[in-house]
This record gives C-alpha cells, structure tokens and sequence, in this order.
C-alpha cells in the first residue's frame, strides 16, 4: 500500500508512529548536528566564542525558521493534492516550490550578509564576542540559498510520506559536519568562524545528496524540469499557508532573540549558559517537534481524502504518546539538567549553573508542548495557519517577552525567573488552541481542502 493510502485508509496509529519515528531520528541528529557546533566550540574554544555562536546562530536560525514556516505551505498543499488523487498539480506544486525558494535564499542572503554588524549590535553581542559574532554571521549568510533548497526537498519529501529519506540525508551530513568541525575548530582552532564554514558545508551536501537522491527514485506525481516555474494559482496557496507560520516563526524567533539580549545584558557567562540551555532544549522537546511535523502531513493527507475523522484521531494519539515522553524529559531537565549542560561546557562550572538555571523553565514547558505542538500539527495540515500564527504571535508578544522582561528587573536577576515566560506562554497558547479546536469540529466546513 502507498504512503498516501495508508495514511487514508486502515490503522490510524500505526502507520502515523511509522512516520513520525524517522522524523524524531532525524530532528534528533539536526539537534544533535546543532549541538555538535556547540559542544566542541565548548571543548577547544574559549567563553566569548561559545557567546559568538550563541548569539550569531540565534540570527541565523531565525532566518532558518522563515524558510522552514514557509515550506509548510509547500507540504500542506503537496499532501492534500496527493490525499485528492490529483498527480499532476502535485508536479506543479513541487516546481513553483523550487523556483520560488531558490530566489528568497538569495534574498536573504543579503539581508544577512552585509548588516551583519547591525544584527550583533541589536543582540547586545557582549564587546569579548562582537567580532566573532559578526564572523559567524557573514559565513553562515553565504549558505542561505542551501538551506532554503534543503527546506524544499523536505517538504517534498514529508508532503509524500517520506520520512526515512530526510533521515538518510541529516545522517550523512551530519558525520561530515562533526568531521569538519574537529578539523577547523579542534585541530586548526578557528573558532566561531570555523563553526560557520561547517555548518555552510554540510548544508551543501545535504542539497546535493537530496538532488541525487530524488534523480534515482520514482516520486508519486509526475515532474520535471520545466515544471521548475511560477506558477500563480499554486504559489498563491503555498504562501497563503506557509506564509502564516513564517511569520509566526520569525516573530517567535525574535522573541526569544529578545530574551536571549536580555539575557546578554546580564554577562558573558549568562549569555554562554542560556545559548547552550537552548541547544538542550532541541532535544527535550524533540517528541512533541516530530509529531507535530508527521501530524501536519498526515491531516492534509486526510482532509484532502475527506476524512476529518482520521485526522483528529491521530492527534489524539500524537497528544497521548508525546505527554509520556514529555514528562520523561521534564524529570530529567529539572533535576539533573547540570548533566546536560555540563556535556557542552565541560569544566565551566559557572556556564554550568547558569544554563541549568534557565533550562529549568523550559522543564515546565515540557509538561505543555505535547497539546501545543501536536494541536498545532493538526491546524497546519488543515491549513489554517494563519491563526496557528496570530496564536503563536499573541504568545510570544502578550505574554513570553513582558514576563521575561518583568523577571530580568527583579533583583537578583534568576535565569530561571528570566525563563519563566516561556511556558507561561505556552498555557496560554493552550487555552486558546482548545477553544479555536472546539469551534473547528462544530464547523465541519473548516475542515476541507484548500482546493474545494
């Protein structure tokens, strides 16, 4: 039976948990390739360049994040054509998808590159990490264009149903970044620049392997080449849904980015802890990530095929599975959360107490993401995004800056008291989701395709 058909038709949890696992082992070695970058400047570099690729990756991810919220339009629309039988405008998806991300990399890669000084300055880059920062920024802006063709091949590849191919190639990437980083960072001691240049690297080759990888399969729909081309009525629908999430993204990011420069007010060492909290916390919420990234294939997949009903069940069982792991996680990083930071800063006790501090807070919000997230899947395969986005948005703006703000003022300044914005947002967040959930399935009518 084909992806799409088992998505639509038979088991339910089964065949979602089929998909979501190759997802959680890929998001785990992009964490993981995250933290690779910051293990090893921990190892071989000094305090100021771990603050360099702290502050500097929080700008280049935030880039990241827009290119990935806006790639969920490309899955959305790709899995509900799929789940609707009509190959042809799946080939046609796939090309405007292609020709349009690879002009926005080179859009942003100016918008990167030359402001640079700019986006360390707006950080409150500490005087000790400046220069790197602005290093770090200027390499990882030349592999802009990589990383928004890596976003499209893995939104090709979620919105078919492959998730076991998106694995294969965070694999090999990731074994030639850690290769690299110990080369130019361990052996030849560059630092936060050497850092950039892998990261640059890697992201080439995943493109280029994915490429490969697409050349010798057989893909569910026809495509090729001259497909590679705008067209209107399919990019209007790809931006109408990803859109939205880019710029939930972009605004979530910047409002950890603010709390990351209130952070950085606080010291160099401050700033050190919470930029490898944030890499700790790639792992722990990994679970509620995946499902959440399976859940918004699968609902398109379902809604295009008109059958809402599978499609509120998955999350049901997606809310079940990750509320286990979500609880795990928060037993771990509340009590021994010094054992996951001190993996990264090995023998800097004092980033050791400051990143624990604030990573506690992000345990709490372990307890919380498994409905977040998974509802959120659920809203994005539907297709409605854009309230997935003024929710997220409210969350971070109404409610995660201010707290945190309020707390940085409260002497003595706890990085933990900092934190305590972020999952107060996420209950929220929460309250507002099971309203806008409960509205949905009393309109069965905002449960249909984009197309109808």
């Amino acid at each position: 039976m084909s992806q799409e058909r088992e998505f639509t038709q038979g088991k339910i949890y089964g065949p979602l948990l089929r998909f979501m696992l190759p997802l959680l082992f890929a998001n785990f070695l992009q964490a993981l390739y995250s933290a690779g970058d910051m293990l090893i400047i921990g190892l071989f570099g000094s305090t100021s360049d771990v603050s360099a690729v702290s502050t500097g990756s929080g700008i280049v991810d935030m880039i990241r994040t827009i290119i990935a919220g806006l790639s969920i339009g490309t899955t959305v629309l790709l899995g509900q054509q799929l789940g609707n039988e009509k190959t042809e405008e799946a080939g046609r998806v796939v090309g405007t998808s292609v020709w349009s991300f690879g002009i926005l990399g080179l859009l942003l890669t100016g918008l990167l590159f030359a402001p640079a000084p700019y986006w360390a300055h707006l950080m409150q880059a500490p005087a000790e990490a400046f220069r790197s920062t602005v290093l770090y920024i200027r390499i990882c802006a030349a592999g802009t264009v990589f990383v928004a063709l890596y976003n499209v091949l893995g939104s090709i590849f979620r919105g078919v149903g492959d998730s076991k191919t998106p694995l294969i190639v965070v694999s090999v990437s990731f074994v030639l970044n850690f290769i690299a980083d110990m080369i130019l960072v361990g052996h030849f001691k560059l630092g936060a620049g050497g850092s950039a240049i892998t990261n640059v690297f890697a992201q080439a080759l995943s493109v280029g392997l994915g490429i490969w990888i697409i050349n010798r399969r057989h893909l569910p729909f026809p495509f090729h080449k001259s497909m590679i081309r705008k067209e209107s009525r399919h990019l209007k629908n790809i931006f109408k849904v990803g859109l939205p999430m880019a710029l939930q993204d972009l605004l979530v990011s910047l409002s950890f980015l603010v709390i990351i420069a209130i952070i950085n007010d606080l010291g160099v060492t401050a700033s050190a802890g919470a930029g490898v909290a944030e890499k700790v916390c790639a792992f722990i919420m990994i679970v509620p990530g995946s499902f959440s990234q399976a859940l918004s294939a699968y609902v398109a997949h379902n809604i295009g095929a008109h059958r809402p009903e599978r499609a509120v069940r998955g999350m049901i069982y997606a809310i079940l599975t990750s509320i286990a792991a979500g609880v795990l996680m928060f037993l771990l990083a509340w009590f021994r959360g010094d054992l996951l930071i001190d993996l990264f800063v090995s023998g800097k006790p004092d980033v050791v107490a400051a990143g624990w501090d604030y990573l506690r807070a992000y345990a709490i919000d372990c307890l919380l993401t498994p409905f977040v997230f998974c509802l959120h899947g659920f809203f994005i395969g539907v297709g409605h995004t854009r309230f997935v986005a003024w929710e997220g948005i409210f969350g971070a703006f109404g409610v995660r800056i201010p707290i945190s703000w309020l707390m940085s003022r409260h002497l003595p300044v706890s990085m933990f008291h900092v934190g305590l914005g972020i999952p107060c947002s996420t209950i929220v967040q929460l309250a507002i989701d099971l309203i806008y959930l409960r509205r949905c399935l009393r309109r069965p009518e905002s449960l249909r395709p984009l197309d109808d």
